[in-house]
């Protein structure tokens, strides 16, 4: 076949465009390459930690907006190029009719995901995120008119993507490392909180909204989206903590179709907490949530919440961190108290099985619960559990630790839990009172002995006899002790002596045996 006839032949197929072609003919508004281009095949090139870009949805209208929508651009000098990401028209500036189409254009501007960590790269289009979040936000602020269904479903897509991530765990070395580093208590702070809180105040404001149609939006705010709130909730970062545990608070109050499911999804995370890890960042914070909770809860308490104080919040007790979160902890279980008062009894024998022994500052922490506890029980559920709790009462009077001692003293300082005792003194006095006679008479601290010379002052004042049988059983105890252990100290003395005397001969020696009375 001649040559020109072969050229004649091609020229009728469309010629190939070559790459940069492509770039140049293009409009810089083209909408993203679908995954079956040439381009997606070198997807893998961009790093995925440095840019992460959701192509918005075409919409019929607003035509005329399209040139603003991102598109990915291809490598220069072997780095992601970001293309031009460009800001969309004010609500002001368009019509009334168009600007539901502009908000979800907006929406879909935001969800570009940029790496925050480094602080020199596309400050221009982070800048007109956080304005076009702003925009959003206020938009929803001003909304008239019920949210329809396509523009929740936007909203809650938008607000998934940019909140919704792993976070990174530091090896266990390094954790090990930081719990010695008791100098390490530096905030951490999120870089890319700037960006982060914009988008939590504006889902903040669409779920306060009156405009938002609970009916409609649990369709998408549902079981797997509030379990991905959830886990946010292991933030290291306070401020997110925060924001997260309003939102939590709104969603339980708007949405009455996931109450059982947040609470029982929150009692998994305390299960975890208690039982397998003892790390994590949000349990104050979801307490917080659950102490307005339980405030809210009807009378009579529902079993299902009987069982939640037993097996989630006096477990929470366990763990050596409890410090962090004491507070609100302490909180939920006087709410409990209060909206029933037989729960006291469950509650402090729920405290002494987890009493600490060797950890004197979080024994300080019990007894000021134990006092919080008390000042709201009444005196026929004190009498159930009077006798192993002033056992151990006893024990921490006898610490070495003064602020034990001491803080087990200030018990007496509170006049309803000082009545408590006094009408069972008859029964709770012949516990304390050797621990009270050798705390006035030989503790090291000052202040202790001088508390409890007080105390012993009120057991007196209220039953003079039986404080005095109490004081001559006690001198007839010290005397047969003393006894017992002179007896004691002659044996070993006699043990010796056989010992010396028929050492040389290598002799056995044979000790007589010993019949020890109890003291």
């Amino acid at each position: 076949m001649p040559r020109s006839m072969i050229k004649q032949f091609l020229s009728r197929f469309p010629r190939k465009q070559s790459k940069s072609g492509d770039k140049r003919d293009s409009p810089a508004g083209a909408s993203p390459p679908s995954s079956t281009s040439s381009t997606s095949s070198k997807s893998g090139d961009l790093p995925s930690s440095r840019i992460t870009i959701l192509p918005p949805g075409s919409d019929p209208g607003l035509n005329h907006l399209t040139n603003y929508v991102p598109a990915v651009k291809s490598k220069q000098n072997g780095s992601p190029v970001l293309p031009a990401y460009e800001a969309l028209p004010s609500f002001k500036d368009v019509s009334s009719s168009e600007r539901q189409i502009l908000f979800i254009k907006k929406l879909n501007l935001c969800c570009v995901v940029f790496d925050f960590i480094d602080t020199t790269k596309n400050l221009k289009e982070e800048r007109i995120k956080r304005q076009t979040l702003q925009d959003l936000a206020d938009y929803v602020t001003s909304a008239n008119a019920k949210f329809p269904e396509s523009v929740i479903q936007e909203i809650i897509k938008m607000v998934s993507i940019n909140l919704f991530r792993t976070f990174i765990s530091l090896p266990n070395e390094y954790n090990a490392l930081q719990a010695f580093d008791l100098e390490d208590d530096q905030p951490v702070m999120d870089p890319a909180w700037p960006h982060l809180h914009l988008v939590y105040d504006f889902f903040l404001r669409f779920i306060q909204s009156p405009e938002t149609d609970a009916k409609v939006a649990k369709r998408y705010i549902d079981h797997s989206f509030v379990l991905k709130l959830l886990d946010l909730f292991d933030s290291e970062d306070s401020r997110e903590r925060e924001y997260l545990k309003t939102i939590l608070h709104r969603i339980y109050g708007k949405f009455m179709v996931h109450r059982p499911f947040i609470r029982k999804s929150i009692n998994n995370i305390f299960y975890q907490f208690i039982f397998e890890t003892e790390k994590h960042n949000g349990i104050a914070e979801l307490l917080e949530v659950l102490g307005s909770v339980i405030n809210g809860f009807a009378l009579p308490l529902k079993e299902e919440h009987k069982l939640f104080l037993v097996r989630a919040l006096i477990p929470l007790h366990k763990p050596k961190c409890m410090g962090m979160y004491h507070q609100q902890l302490l909180y939920c279980i006087t709410q409990f108290i209060d909206k029933d008062c037989k729960l006291a009894d469950i509650v402090i024998r729920g405290l002494l099985k987890f009493w600490p022994v060797t950890n004197s500052s979080k024994e300080v922490m019990f007894l000021g619960e134990l006092e919080e506890v008390l000042d709201a029980t009444q005196p026929a559920e004190f009498q159930r559990c009077m006798v192993p709790l002033f056992h151990q009462v006893a024990r921490c009077l006898s610490s070495s630790h003064f602020q034990v001692a001491e803080r087990s003293l200030f018990l007496w300082n509170n006049d309803h839990i000082e009545n408590l005792i006094k009408q069972n003194d008859k029964v709770l006095l012949p516990i304390i009172f050797p621990l009270l006679e050798r705390n006035a008479k030989c503790h090291w601290n000052q202040a202790v002995q001088s508390l409890t010379l007080n105390v012993c002052e009120i057991f007196s004042d209220n039953n003079h006899e039986l404080f005095a049988d109490c004081l001559k059983k006690f001198e007839e105890d010290e005397v047969k002790g003393k006894e017992i252990q002179l007896k004691r100290e002659s044996t070993w003395k006699r043990v010796e002596e056989l010992a010396t005397t028929k050492a040389a001969s290598n002799e056995p020696v044979l000790i007589p045996c010993i019949i020890r009375h109890p003291v």
